[in-house]
C-alpha cells in the first residue's frame, strides 16, 4: 500500500467484522495491555448541546503496528427527533511506524461488536461457570449484542428484560427469543430481574443509578457497560463498595465510569478496585475467585478495542479488495 487511503461504510464493516473475531481480537488487545506490551489509551471529550463528542486513541503492536483513532458523536435524541443513530463517527487507522492514513472506517458497527466483545471477555474471566440467567437493562442496538457476546462464553437458560421503554423491552423479548433459542421475557423493573440473575448487563442512557447494592445476590457477574462519560450512571457506589470492581481502564473508568460517582462520593479508592481487564486475560491476577463473589466490570469503553476491531476489519477489507482507495494525502 503506497499513499492510498482505505475508505469503508458502515455496511462494507459490518460484513468484515464478527462477532466471534472481535471478542478475540478485543481479548488479544486486553492480554497485550495487561502483560505491558500496550501503550494506555488517550481519550478526550466535548459535551455540546444534545449531546457530546468522544475521541480516543490507542497504539497496538500486532503483525505490524497500528495506532488509531475514534469520534463518535453521541446525541440520545436522534432517532426519535432526527430519524438519525445516537452514534455517529469514524475511526482513522494509521501505520504506527510511519504514520500513513491506512483506512477511514464508519465507527459504528466496530463501537457496536467491540463494546460487547469487553463484556463477553469480562463475563469468560468473572461470572461464574454455570448455565446462566441474565438481566439484560437497555433493550437497544447494544442490549441485543451484548447478549449474542455472552451467549458466547456462557450457556443462557433464560433472559429477562428491562427498558424504560415496556414496548420496546417486549420486541425485544420476542426477537431475541427466536434469534437464540431461549426464553427471554420482559420484566417491569431491572430489580424483578435482578435477584434471580447470574449475569446483568447494564446499557442504558441513564444519568441516574438504578441497580442497588440489595438488588444483586451473591455469585453475581455484573457488566456496568453505560456510563461513558462523566454524567452517566447505572450503579449504586455502594454496589461498587461492595463488589470485586474489574476496570478496562482505570484512569478512564475513575474519569468517566461508574467508579467515578463511587469515588467521588467517598465510598471508594482507587487502591480498591480489584484489577484491571487485562491484567486478568494476562495472568497477573486471577479472575473470580469464589462462587459467593459479586463482581462488577465497570466498562467505559477503550481505543485498545477499538484498534484491535479496525485491524480486523482493515486486514480482511485488503484480503477481499474491499472499500475504496482515496489518495487522502495528495498535494
Amino acid at each position: 500500500m503506497n499513499g492510498g487511503t482505505l475508505v469503508l461504510t458502515r455496511r462494507e464493516v459490518a460484513g468484515l467484522l464478527d462477532l466471534d473475531s472481535c471478542i478475540t481480537a478485543v481479548e488479544a488487545a486486553f492480554a497485550c495491555y495487561g502483560a505491558g506490551r500496550a501503550s494506555p489509551a488517550a481519550i478526550a471529550g466535548l459535551m455540546v448541546e444534545g449531546g457530546g463528542f468522544h475521541m480516543k486513541a490507542a497504539a497496538l503492536v500486532l503483525e505490524r503496528s497500528y495506532v488509531a483513532a475514534k469520534v463518535n458523536a453521541n446525541f440520545p435524541e436522534n432517532p426519535i427527533r432526527r430519524g438519525l443513530p445516537t452514534i455517529q463517527g469514524a475511526v482513522m487507522l494509521f501505520d504506527g511506524v510511519t504514520g500513513q492514513v491506512l483506512a477511514l472506517l464508519d465507527s459504528i458497527e466496530i463501537t457496536i461488536q467491540r463494546t460487547a466483545a469487553a463484556t463477553a471477555v469480562a463475563a469468560k474471566h468473572l461470572a461464574r461457570r454455570v448455565e446462566s440467567v441474565v438481566t439484560v437493562c437497555g433493550c437497544g442496538v447494544q442490549g441485543r449484542v451484548q447478549l449474542r457476546a455472552l451467549a458466547r462464553v456462557r450457556p443462557l437458560r433464560r433472559v429477562l428484560a428491562w427498558d424504560s421503554d415496556a414496548v420496546r423491552a417486549e420486541s425485544y423479548a420476542r426477537e431475541m427469543a427466536a434469534e437464540l433459542g431461549v426464553p427471554v421475557r420482559a420484566i417491569a423493573t431491572p430489580r424483578a430481574g435482578a435477584d434471580e440473575s447470574d449475569i446483568i448487563v447494564t446499557c442504558t442512557t441513564a444519568s441516574r443509578w438504578f441497580l442497588g447494592r440489595g438488588d444483586v445476590r451473591p455469585g453475581t457477574f455484573v457488566a456496568a457497560v453505560g456510563a461513558d462519560n462523566e454524567h452517566k450512571q447505572e450503579i449504586d457506589p455502594a454496589l461498587l463498595a461492595h463488589a470485586t470492581v474489574v476496570v478496562d481502564v482505570l484512569e478512564q473508568a475513575a474519569t468517566i465510569g461508574d467508579l467515578h460517582h463511587a469515588l467521588d462520593a467517598g465510598v471508594m479508592t482507587r487502591d480498591q478496585v480489584y484489577a484491571e481487564l487485562g491484567e486478568i486475560v494476562a495472568g497477573k491476577k486471577p479472575g473470580r475467585r469464589s462462587g459467593e463473589e459479586v463482581t462488577v466490570f465497570d466498562s467505559t469503553g477503550t481505543a485498545l478495542q477499538d484498534v484491535a476491531a479496525a485491524a480486523v476489519v482493515y486486514e480482511r477489507a485488503l484480503a477481499a479488495g474491499a472499500g475504496v482507495q482515496i489518495p487522502l494525502g495528495a498535494a
